[in-house]
């Protein structure tokens, strides 16, 4: 890679003309891309951490104008020996905030408050997701617009409570939630 430099510094010498071979323009290119891919990758992914426990991505769907509740979703790994469970929410961005689970009980669709917390295995990952265990933010305070973020605080039993920043998509989105399973 030393070469690569000596060869871009020689190129920008003064009174010298540009004698980078194609194959040495085409590194650079690729190298530029690189980091901007790099880059980019980070500004998506976000992890928080806790005791034991890593939360990813954690994110939120853009509301309409007037909307009163949104909902939050992450992942939620334990890398301990021992459970923990999620005890409650708060956020800046609503009055109430609460964990909810959807599910079909005999072709209905329902949605419930989860009562006692979520339990997180030990060695396991649980997903908070749309259609499944959720986050519930309820009256709201302002609408969360695609592009912004906002603070949550999660506590849980044994690893305490942690502010996460969740990432506000758009209205349609999945949060990458397609690729990641229970």
């Amino acid at each position: 890679m030393s070469q690569f430099f000596r060869a871009a510094a020689h190129a920008r010498a003064p009174g010298h003309r540009n004698t980078l071979l194609p194959e040495q323009r085409l590194g650079i290119l690729v190298f530029a891309l690189a980091l901007l891919f790099v880059g980019a990758q980070s500004a998506f992914a976000h992890e928080f951490k806790v005791g034991d426990l890593e939360i990813e991505h954690p994110w939120s769907r853009a509301t309409p104008a007037g909307a009163k509740v949104a909902g939050g979703y992450f992942t939620v790994t334990n890398k301990g020996s021992a459970p923990d469970r999620l005890l409650s929410i708060s956020s800046d961005v609503s009055d109430k905030a609460e964990l909810h689970e959807m599910g079909v009980k005999d072709g209905v669709m329902t949605m419930r408050p989860v009562s006692g917390g979520l339990e997180i295995p030990a060695g396991g990952k649980v997903a908070l997701k749309p259609g499944a265990y959720h986050l519930m933010f309820m009256g709201l305070k302002r609408q969360p617009k695609q592009g912004e973020k906002f603070s949550v605080t999660l506590t849980f039993e044994k690893a305490g409570a942690v502010t996460v920043e969740f990432a506000v998509e758009g209205m349609g989105e999945t949060g990458g939630m397609d690729d990641h399973a229970n």
